[in-house]
């Protein structure tokens, strides 16, 4: 077994850490959690988006998506309706209020941005994004290898 400095699901976890500890100050202030953001971010960009695919889109299962949205819609930040097209679908709407609260909040959290990429350095920022971009492209689709305990689906061995 490799060792855990070298694990690649542990460093990924603590370049999260590290960044989110630059952004959480800001969401607390201005009093959205990071997966209520993450919603936001999205609706803002894509306006109109339909439940499975916003889970999907920020990496948010849909139980959790579920009591996220129930607070962002009672806060006025967005609206739930029926698909008209597919009544099993809910499609999710950033409202003119939720669109205002968060062109403000974005201005600091574009400042955050800027910072990183200002102590990482450009280069290595933009290296950094086109990496981890490989990776997800690379990892995603991709069958996990023959013969690993996930392919093979086999329970570990628990110590006595």
């Amino acid at each position: 077994m490799r060792p855990l400095d070298n694990s690649l699901p542990l460093k990924l976890l603590k370049a999260r850490e590290a960044v989110m500890d630059r952004f959480r100050p800001h969401l607390n202030a201005s009093g959205v959690t990071e997966q209520q953001w993450r919603v936001l971010r999205a609706l803002s960009e894509h306006n109109e988006l339909d439940a499975g695919a916003l889970a999907q889109l920020i990496c948010i299962r849909m139980p959790s998506l579920s009591r996220i949205l129930r607070d962002l819609e009672a806060m006025g930040y967005l609206v739930k309706e029926r698909s008209a097209d597919d009544g099993r679908l809910v499609n999710t709407r950033i409202t003119p209020g939720g669109r205002r609260f968060f062109h403000q909040a974005s201005t600091h959290s574009e400042d955050l941005y800027d910072n990183i990429e200002t102590t990482l350095g450009s280069e290595t920022y933009d290296r950094l994004m086109h990496d981890l971009d490989t990776l997800i492209d690379t990892l995603k689709d991709r069958p996990v290898a023959k013969g690993s305990p996930s392919a093979d689906k086999r329970k570990l061995v628990r110590p006595a």
